[in-house]
């Protein structure tokens, strides 16, 4: 006859503590919400945005990343860096260059900041 394990889990009372979470709402720039300064994070998410069309464009074309050196005309180091995120490496003039490269266009919106109305 097989022997049973058998596995304490603590009481319940240690299970059932309640932990307070504070939600903070987001400013729907995740980069303001980390902290960064307005001009800053306003920066960021559009490296970012750029960024992540470079990933998804390589991606969906499966190129390795010494392919991907070739037509961006980088280095295969670089095409890691990109691919692992390292937005600080990347300015927003190389990110456009990149995507031009792959011939995706890209189009720049300006729209006015919202304005809060004080009653």
């Amino acid at each position: 006859m097989p022997e049973k394990a058998v596995v304490w889990l603590g009481s319940s009372r240690s299970m059932a503590k309640k932990t307070a979470v504070r939600v903070t709402p987001s400013t729907g720039n995740v980069f303001r919400d980390l902290g960064f300064s307005k001009q800053e994070s306003e920066h960021l998410l559009v490296r970012a945005d750029l960024l992540i069309q470079v990933q998804k464009t390589l991606t969906s074309r499966r190129l390795t990343q010494g392919e991907a050196a070739k037509v961006l005309r980088v280095t295969q180091p670089r095409v890691s860096d990109l691919m692992r995120g390292r937005i600080d490496l990347f300015s927003t003039d190389a990110l456009i260059d990149m995507l031009a490269r792959l011939g995706v266009g890209v189009r720049l919106v300006v729209k006015s900041a919202r304005v809060k109305r004080v009653a």
